[in-house]
């Protein structure tokens, strides 16, 4: 492997090659010896790549740093030296390597192979002297699996690189396992390891490749001991034998296609999820499906969860072979047929309650007899009336029982409430509850209803006629609900509250939603109309969710005075119309036509005010209606 490739190698394979402390939680450090006293913790790490000395010897280091400070090394290059000896790493001088490439290609020479050693002599007489040792048992393996890979055992053990090179490497008991005819691992047996405690012979070589021909689920794994885990647990498996071998399995399937899709299965620690991304992303560049097996989890690797909890390691890989199955049956259950009993059930519960009565009859003829499930836009320029007229359906839907939910983002809620109240004096005084002969001089505005001082100077009439209309608002108040804010609540909170009163009222609320344009930014890198085009998405959203009715108010641009309302009005504050079920607009009567004068209009007491049917995705448009707003009183009346 070259330079940059060793470097990743020895810092992700940090972990193997350090004796584990008595603690049985870290690892004994090799400066100090921390860690090797009877109940000592040595080294600890967060990532497999950086340790911490609590003796103080170093903090956050890698193997390089710690072989480097060990070593007295302060060079980089002399560190990475001595840590790619330990490891027993040969690289190739990359200068060196790109010269002798360019030469090559100049003179036309092919390269001439390299000759490996065969091993297969030695792997045979290993494989005799495997029962003089139960490290195999210890990690879980049985005989099957020792046979099948003719697992072996040395217990003298010295690196042949290493001999050949004139070293004298130390002996220790090893456990060969073959990768090759011309390469394997030698991993120390011993509980006190040494620093060369998992050795490469012959290079580093995909494990076990012949499981692609098995024609089960292949797992792709880390090492050589968690590929044999999860074939002891009864699945198949192949190793990489480094996390640097990624781009050897791509390059050794490319051109193929397995049996069924492969299942990653990398180590649980930041290193093996790095790894699973780069190998996830290889693999879908050469169309091989695969999957995330999710086995072993809340263990460090396969092996781990072998030797802890064998039999859910069995049921965890037969759940991941299952995994295209699953998915595949998860889907059909997605076509119309899996649900037609919950679209007859749907029929069945709205029997009683098909729709919501507006309140307003003209209204709830044109919407086919009220709200139904789905979001309710309605847009004008300021002045209309917009707020009122969805506050006076709010209160005319709670009088029959219903819940309303209001998030009001602009007024206050005593604001809404003075709203609802000077509104009930005058229909008080309009349908004569009260002798007025005929006059709404005593109906009060929001603000004579609010202003304290002014009662002193109240007709007893005037003073019965606000009493009157508090206690018809406190017949229905209960059913309403307002959440106040500016700039604090979004969606998120929106969602949260529908959710939080259903559960605590067993009732599905109508919810109203005054402004769309001033709900929390979503996202503040995004422009007003994106942010506005997501919040009306997940209002939509919200109304599936939940089944429930929900309006929201929409303001357009004072330009739009003299024309008539149309639904190009809505698109200046986003995508509103095309998430909408019904998009309602309100006009000053006349607008759009020759002579109209919109000044003349809005003069007018009670001023005119057409609302106008845009859009009805279960229903007829372009239907107008007629109103008189009396804006100094709340009050919208059908014509």
């Amino acid at each position: 492997m070259d330079k940059n490739e060793a470097i990743e190698y020895v810092r992700n394979n940090a972990a193997d090659i350090l004796p584990k402390d008595k603690s049985g939680k870290g690892y004994i450090c090799p400066i100090c010896n921390s860690g090797s006293g009877k109940n000592g913790t040595g080294l600890t790490t967060k990532d497999g790549q950086h340790f911490t000395c609590w003796a103080g010897c170093y903090t956050n280091s890698d193997i390089i740093d710690i072989m480097g400070q060990k070593h007295n090394l302060t060079a980089f290059n002399d560190k990475l030296n001595k840590t790619f000896e330990l490891f027993n790493i040969d690289v190739t001088d990359q200068k060196e390597y790109s010269t002798f490439k360019k030469v090559e290609k100049a003179l036309r020479i092919e390269p001439l192979p390299e000759e490996k050693e065969d091993y297969t002599a030695f792997f045979l007489q290993a494989h005799s002297n495997i029962n003089k040792t139960d490290y195999p048992q210890t990690r879980g393996l049985s005989k099957k699996i020792i046979d099948r890979f003719n697992l072996g055992y040395v217990e003298t053990w010295q690196s042949p690189k290493a001999l050949k090179e004139g070293k004298k490497p130390p002996t220790s008991p090893r456990l060969i396992i073959p990768t090759s005819a011309h390469s394997y691992l030698a991993r120390e047996t011993r509980e006190k390891r040494t620093d060369y405690s998992v050795l490469k012979e012959g290079g580093i070589e995909l494990f076990n490749t012949a499981a692609l021909n098995t024609g089960k689920p292949v797992f792709i794994t880390e090492g050589e001991i968690d590929a044999l885990s999860i074939i002891e647990a009864g699945g198949e498996a192949l190793a990489l034998g480094s996390v640097a071998n990624i781009k050897k399995l791509l390059t050794f399937l490319t051109g193929k296609t397995p049996a069924h899709p492969l299942l990653i299965a990398m180590d649980n620690d930041i290193a093996g999820q790095k790894a699973a991304a780069e190998l996830a992303e290889g693999l879908e560049k050469l169309g091989i499906k695969h999957y995330n097996a999710g086995i072993a989890e809340g263990y460090k690797d396969a092996n781990e969860a072998l030797i802890a909890d064998r039999q859910e390691l069995c049921e965890s890989i037969k759940r991941a072979e299952n995994i295209e199955n699953a998915e595949q049956e998860a889907y059909k259950q997605t076509s119309a047929a899996s649900h037609l009993q919950e679209f007859l059930n749907g029929i069945k519960d709205s029997v009683n309650t098909p729709y919501i009565p507006t309140g307003f009859t003209k209204l709830d003829e044109a919407l086919d007899g009220g709200l139904y499930e789905g979001l309710y836009i309605i847009g004008a320029i300021p002045s209309l009336g917009k707020t009122t007229l969805a506050l006076q359906t709010a209160d005319q839907i709670a009088k029959q029982g219903q819940d309303v939910l209001i998030f009001s983002l602009e007024m206050a809620r005593t604001e809404l409430m003075a709203k609802s109240i000077s509104r009930l004096t005058l229909e008080s005084v309009l349908s004569n509850v009260i002798d007025n002969n005929g006059s709404i001089r005593n109906a009060k505005t929001a603000r004579g209803i609010t202003t304290g001082s002014r009662y002193e100077n109240y007709s007893p009439q005037e003073k019965e006629l606000i009493k009157t209309a508090i206690t018809t608002y406190s017949e229905y108040a209960g059913n309403i609900y307002i959440s106040e804010g500016i700039g604090n609540i979004g969606v998120k909170e929106i969602r949260e509250a529908v959710a939080k009163h259903i559960l605590l009222t067993g009732k599905t609320p109508v919810i109203l939603i005054d402004y769309i344009q001033i709900i929390m930014q979503g996202d503040s890198r995004a422009t007003d109309k994106q942010n506005i085009d997501k919040a009306v998405i997940e209002l939509k959203r919200i109304s599936r969710d939940y089944k429930a009715a929900v309006i929201g108010i929409s303001s357009f641009n004072r330009s739009n005075y003299k024309t008539e309302v149309s639904m190009e009005a809505f698109k200046e504050s986003g995508g509103i119309e095309y998430s909408s079920d019904v998009l309602i607009g309100l006009q000053l009567k006349g607008a759009g036509g020759k002579d109209f004068d919109a000044n003349a209009a809005k003069d007018k007491n009670p001023r005119e005010i057409e609302l106008v049917v845009l859009k009805n995705r279960n229903g007829a448009t372009g239907k107008k209606l007629e109103y008189e707003y009396y804006p100094l009183f709340n009050y919208f009346r059908e014509v």
